[in-house]
């Protein structure tokens, strides 16, 4: 019995250490993926209609969703902390609260976990299926820089449109707490927008900007690299972006975080 109870700690302890040792040696090739990617921004040959091509796909394409999304926030935000700012005698403070919440830390947040389900996960299986069908490795035998043209180009699209998509979803879930004002009370639209304004400083904005900036390049970092190392096999392309959105998501929560923390810090002192 004591036999059998060592093998079986033994093989836990086994198991523990070749997972330990296979996290470690994905985060070492995923800061080598990072460094390639930035080396290959700063080449000569910049894929610029490629680019274009991916801003459409992660910007445009994702309007309707974040469109949806950003209206529905602000409305129930908006219908969920009207009755406590009434009791409190503080309704007046709604439109501001409102307005600093979004785009401090809400709208953000929201927009990066959003995109990073439909983006993330696109660039993944996008990437996944030529790895499956050998495509990247047919560019690589043309002479066709894969990273160049199929990597760098997704990370700059998904870097420069998350942060207009989250202003966006900003503006509309405004748009959306005012329509919600509406539901229980009237308040005219002028008079609204600027009280919600008047508490938005321009130190609210910053840490917002470097945000959005820093969730999109994280998007379009991990679903490239789950798809560009995605396995042989049909099946990696389901797993590819399956790990795509959860990486993604739980970078986006751990930036924030960060955020979140370096931003009380500078406001404090």
């Amino acid at each position: 019995m004591p036999n059998a109870e060592n093998k079986i700690e033994t093989k836990k302890e086994s198991a523990f250490m070749t997972k330990l040792k296979s996290f470690f040696i994905d985060v070492a090739d995923g800061f080598q993926f990072t460094l390639l990617v930035f080396r290959s921004t700063f080449s000569r040959k910049f894929e610029f209609k490629e680019f274009i091509h991916q801003c459409f796909q992660i910007g445009y394409k994702s309007l309707p969703l974040i469109s949806v999304t950003g209206t529905i926030i602000g409305l129930v935000l908006t219908i969920q902390s009207r009755p406590v700012l009434v009791d409190f005698g503080a309704v007046t403070m709604l439109p501001g609260m409102v307005a600093v919440s979004l785009i401090r830390e809400m709208g953000p947040v929201i927009t990066g976990l959003i995109c990073a389900g439909k983006i993330s996960s696109g660039i993944g299986a996008e990437l996944g299926s030529m790895k499956v069908t050998e495509q990247i490795d047919a560019m690589e035998v043309s002479s066709t820089h894969p990273i160049r043209y199929l990597v760098v180009t997704r990370v700059l699209a998904a870097t420069l449109m998350i942060p207009i998509l989250t202003f966006y979803a900003d503006a509309l879930g405004i748009l959306g707490s005012w329509l919600g004002a509406n539901i229980k009370g009237d308040v005219s639209f002028v008079l609204y927008m600027s009280q919600a304004f008047k508490q938005v400083e321009f130190i609210d904005l910053i840490p917002a900007v470097i945000k959005s900036f820093a969730f999109g390049a994280v998007i379009g970092l991990v679903g490239s690299y789950k798809g560009y190392n995605a396995g042989r096999g049909t099946e990696s392309v389901g797993k590819a972006a399956n790990s795509a959105v959860v990486l993604a998501s739980l970078m986006i929560i751990v930036l924030d975080m960060i955020a979140v923390q370096i931003t009380d810090m500078i406001v404090s002192s």
